[in-house]
């Protein structure tokens, strides 16, 4: 499916339309994996909008690279990547990649993924499970599951890394 979009660092403005995309695609890929009750609670917007204006201005973040995506000007999809938490041999972490449903395939989610990560660059990331696409998206691009798992908020997660690619 071809679409033109732009990527771009977020900004500080992009907060409440950052929220809107995070919480939209929750509950598109989420949906029987998180409870309806998390999903539809009418404060989840205003919590994900707290937080990426905490991303997008808190120094405690800066190491944080937040990237847009945009179609027709309006957001369509949303990357943030940092410091990795638990595996310090892999010195990025893929925190955030969520792309509208009605956007896959269309090369958003890579180009938000290279925007916020170096194609070559080692990383981690965590993934639900199940979420066969994502995976399959991941795999395409250097992930492999390494067998770690944990469980949040009734969700399974699977860890994947990318080791250092020569181009």
């Amino acid at each position: 499916m071809a679409i033109n979009f732009d990527v771009r660092r977020a900004e500080p403005a992009d907060a409440l339309d950052m929220a809107k995309v995070h919480v939209d695609t929750w509950r598109e890929t989420y949906r029987g994996l998180m409870s309806d009750s998390e999903l539809d609670d009418p404060g989840l917007l205003e919590w994900r909008e707290k937080f990426w204006t905490a991303a997008l201005t808190d120094p405690r973040y800066e190491k944080n690279n937040v990237a847009v995506a945009l179609h027709d000007n309006r957001l369509i999809g949303i990357a943030m990547s940092g410091p990795s938490s638990d595996l310090p041999e892999e010195p990025q972490e893929l925190y955030v990649l969520y792309a509208y449903a009605s956007s896959h395939g269309s090369g958003v989610g890579a180009a938000l993924l290279d925007a916020v990560i170096r194609p070559s660059a080692p990383a981690v990331l965590w993934v639900a499970d199940p979420n066969p696409r994502a995976q399959a998206f991941y795999r395409k691009n250097g992930f492999i599951a390494d067998g770690a798992v944990k469980v949040e908020d009734g969700v399974r997660d699977i860890r994947m890394v990318r080791t250092f690619q020569a181009n």
